[in-house]
């Protein structure tokens, strides 16, 4: 492969382990799946779906999945990897195009436009996801599954899982 003359000057951040970015990136999906509930409404809010579409943990899905796929690039699943992260970032990015047009009473930003985006970023993620080791994406998936449940008992929020979770989110 061949490097940049300055790449031999630039110091790269060694990335975090890989049980740091699926947790987020799984937050992310739950989050963008939620979306379409919003848009099954009659008069969907298209501002507060952007506004949701860009706060949580989908606000920092950019740099979570780019590091799944660079796991999945050393691991040897680079093109699948990288061609996911595109199209998920497509789609997103469009998305938040349609919102914001519908937002402004564009009558070519349709539902069904925003539900087909919502549908290729999430086959992306999925496909992504498919990319880590299953005993990574199991242990992110249980996590995920703690955090979000709606237990409320003082015993469980001194869990370490709990504790580690918000501490990467």
């Amino acid at each position: 492969m061949a490097a940049s003359p300055i790449d031999k000057y630039v110091k790269r951040k060694k990335l975090d382990p890989l049980e740091a970015y699926v947790p987020p990136v799984i937050l992310a999906q739950l989050q963008i799946q939620d979306l379409e509930q919003f848009l099954n409404v009659e008069k969907p809010e298209f501002l507060a779906c952007r506004s949701l579409l860009r706060s949580g943990p989908a606000s920092s899905l950019r740099v979570n999945i780019r590091a799944v796929a660079q796991y999945a690039s050393d691991a040897g699943d680079s093109n699948t990897a990288s061609d996911d992260v595109d199209r998920c970032l497509r789609a997103l990015e469009e998305l938040d195009s349609l919102f914001l047009r519908a937002s402004r009473k564009d009558s070519n930003a349709t539902v069904e436009l925003m539900k087909s985006q919502l549908g290729t970023a999430l086959t992306a993620l999925d496909s992504l996801l498919q990319t880590v080791p299953s005993q990574v994406l199991d242990r992110g998936k249980a996590m995920v599954e703690v955090y979000r449940s709606p237990s409320e008992q003082d015993d469980l929020s001194d869990s370490s899982e709990i504790q580690q979770l918000q501490s990467i989110l």
